[in-house]
């Protein structure tokens, strides 16, 4: 084998001739025994010409590819069940390789499923109110679902990656995220993937239930667990609940890093948590055209990609850098409780829209916020609220605190703003004040030195940015054995993705899944 790389402008995609040429070329052999190649890497190249750049693997004559094939599913009708709370990444991907491994996932969702939650983060958006258990962050699919399903990490020792993108592929996924350096699906797209999953659970045995939300999980003496749950009505308004008990032998606890519930259920019953850190800060809303510009050196054309970027910076001993890039995409509203005000970003599949949003945040640990450390390994989650609250009053709604971005560097109230893609609102705001100071300095100094250092033309009164992005990650982590991936103390129960603090996105969340399904 021998891996060659092949440069072409964007929208010239290499020929199989041209490939198996080049690959000859390289291995210094004939066309023909060349047997034949593998494409395992596309990345934009925009420092001189804008071209793609393919990494491909090719084959003289008696090899052959190392080809992933997804293992087959079981009928796991008859099998011993496993509890997956929660139907995120984690969770669907838990299930599914519970599928293969011949356990029966029984999966309980507090939301709605991926269909019916739209209509509840229209209503958020439109009328500012909050279904507690169905919203950007609650449902089937979880918070990646409506956040523009990137597909990238940066981490290949948790799993085989294959497994998660050649699934999301056979589930409808464009068979493009395979290659791609900074794979993505689209919020429009990734509804109808997440759809085919639950269906390929439950056509083999598994069980979905949804608006069932846990409410306790109870050890038993056999060493079994029973979780109870409020099961609510979900095709109707009904606001009364019954109380169910589910019943298995181990369970995956794959809640999400907005379950402030869970973490409280652990601090009452005395079960081991730990304060993390996490980040937050704003999200730094741009035209496209402007970071088009940036990025491609002014060198941009309607056919190419619309430009991503990322960054990361040290100030004063704590990280700055971008979260959660969304390149031709929206502001979206994703909070998860009244009086709280959080924004988050989501692109559709072409992203098409004329605004680039990225949350931009700050590192916050612990030792940051002393005046919270009566609340022990809850901490960070009360500092998460305060933040969220005090945005929220601000305004009265879940209209965003706004500022433009030299005007927030500079301390100065914006006197007006420009427009944008945040459907809900957003009010001219002294958001330096109302930020976190040990935050609100740190973006003051990290902005003008990106635009200065990193990307000419960032730093800009044509920005805007809201608060607050908050829901970085998790800032409780559930402890575990890393041996076994079970609770340091309740074995049989296995925290995973971010919910517990072990992943960050998508992927990582699914590998995660895979990780404490195994150990089932």
């Amino acid at each position: 084998m021998k891996e060659i790389e092949i440069a072409c402008p964007i929208g010239k995609e290499p020929s199989a001739e041209q490939i198996v040429a080049a690959a000859a070329r390289s291995m210094g052999v004939s066309v023909k025994a060349v047997s034949g190649y593998r494409i395992v890497r596309r990345s934009v190249d925009a420092r001189g010409d804008i071209l793609y750049r393919y990494r491909i693997e090719a084959y003289r004559e008696g090899e052959t590819a190392d080809e992933y094939r997804v293992p087959e599913y079981q009928d796991v009708r008859d099998a011993e069940p496993v509890i997956v709370i929660g139907a995120g990444p984690a969770g669907m991907f838990a299930a599914l390789h519970l599928l293969m491994r011949g356990k029966c996932p029984v999966v309980l969702e507090r939301g709605k499923d991926v269909h019916a939650r739209k209509f509840d983060m229209a209503r958020l958006s439109r009328e500012g109110i909050v279904d507690e258990d169905s919203n950007y962050c609650f449902g089937e699919g979880g918070a990646g679902t409506f956040s523009d399903g990137k597909l990238f990490t940066r981490s290949s020792k948790r799993g085989d990656i294959r497994e998660v993108l050649h699934q999301l592929v056979a589930f409808g996924a464009d068979p493009s995220i395979l290659i791609d350096a900074h794979p993505h699906i689209g919020s429009d797209r990734l509804p109808a993937i997440v759809e085919n999953i639950r269906k390929c659970v439950t056509e083999h045995g598994g069980e979905y239930h949804f608006g069932t939300r846990v409410t306790d999980i109870v050890k038993r003496a056999d060493g079994g667990f029973d979780v109870r749950a409020a099961v609510s009505d979900v095709a109707s308004e009904k606001a009364a609940c019954t109380e169910k008990t589910f019943t298995a032998r181990k369970v995956i606890l794959a809640t999400g890093h907005s379950a402030r519930d869970i973490y409280r259920m652990f601090a009452d019953k005395g079960w081991d948590l730990q304060a993390k850190g996490f980040a937050l800060g704003v999200r730094a809303e741009h035209p496209q055209s402007l970071i088009n510009r940036i990025q491609y050196h002014g060198k941009y054309q309607p056919y190419m990609p619309a430009a991503e970027y990322s960054f990361v910076t040290q100030i004063e001993g704590r990280g700055v850098f971008s979260f959660c890039m969304c390149p031709g995409g929206i502001l979206v509203p994703s909070a998860t409780g009244p009086g709280e005000t959080v924004l988050n970003g989501m692109s559709n599949s072409a992203r098409n829209s004329k605004w680039a949003n990225s949350g931009v945040v700050v590192s916050v640990e612990p030792e940051d916020v002393p005046e919270y450390s009566r609340y022990g390994a809850l901490s960070l989650l009360h500092f998460q609220m305060d933040v969220e609250r005090r945005m929220f009053d601000f305004t009265g709604s879940i209209k965003a605190p706004a500022q433009r971005m030299m005007d927030f560097c500079r301390r100065t109230l914006s006197s007006g703003l420009p427009a944008t893609s945040y459907h809900p609102g957003a009010v001219p705001a002294p958001l330096h004040e109302l930020l976190p100071e040990h935050v609100s300095l740190r973006l003051k100094y990290a902005f003008p030195e990106i635009g200065n250092k990193k990307m000419h033309g960032y730093y800009t009164n044509e920005a805007l940015l809201l608060g607050v992005e908050s829901r970085t990650s998790s800032p409780v982590r559930i402890p575990r054995d890393p041996e076994t991936l079970e609770h340091v103390t309740i074995r049989g129960l296995y925290p995973c993705g971010e919910g517990a603090g072990y992943s960050g996105g998508i992927v990582s969340s699914a590998l995660d899944g895979i990780r404490c399904a195994d150990m089932v």
